[in-house]
């Protein structure tokens, strides 16, 4: 029998017919059962959860049938209550899928705290930027007695001194006390 009599004959077509039918058949089965399964067109939409506490916050994502996860912040947000949600991700307003995690991060209780640097014998030129880079604000300048012109001698914090190596909170004031550039 040749190859162009096999293909075709009634078997052949029969058995491509069946085969053509069974793959249609089965598409049709998974397609359907993808969308059992994924609940295909049904959406929940996610909640505005900024400026809300984690308690509320999770109770509106229990009602919504979502998952809530609280990841880190390192960086307190004044506009914001402490503790509440500053941002989420998924945003507000999308449609997600039941059981779809929540990802939000929390305002801390305050700034985090910084190493005072070591400034003594610093003129105050230099000693400004550093502060500023590292988040603190100048305070008062305080002169006193000192042949250094504006070498910074002191370094104060609501009153009190500091040492360098200290910790305190990012946007603390810090109050330096200066040469005048007299002799004492």
């Amino acid at each position: 029998m040749s190859i162009i009599k096999f293909l075709s004959s009634k078997v052949f077509l029969k058995q491509i017919l069946l085969a053509a039918l069974a793959i249609v058949l089965l598409t049709f089965i998974l397609l359907k059962w993808l969308n059992i399964t994924t609940n295909h067109g049904s959406f929940e939409i996610v909640p505005d959860l900024k400026g809300k506490s984690l308690s509320v916050a999770t109770m509106e994502v229990e009602e919504n049938n979502l998952v809530l996860q609280v990841q880190d912040s390192a960086n307190y947000n004044p506009d914001y209550p402490k503790f509440s949600v500053i941002d989420q991700e998924p945003a507000a307003g999308n449609q997600v899928k039941d059981g779809r995690k929540i990802y939000i991060t929390l305002n801390p209780s305050g700034y985090r705290k910084i190493l005072v640097p070591d400034l003594k014998e610093r003129t105050f030129r230099q000693a400004k930027p550093t502060l500023e880079a590292l988040g603190f604000k100048i305070g008062k300048l305080k002169y006193v007695d000192n042949i250094a012109k504006d070498m910074v001698l002191k370094m104060e914090h609501k009153g009190k001194a500091i040492s360098p190596g200290e910790k305190l909170p990012k946007t603390s004031v810090i109050d330096l006390v200066l040469g005048n550039g007299n002799r004492p």
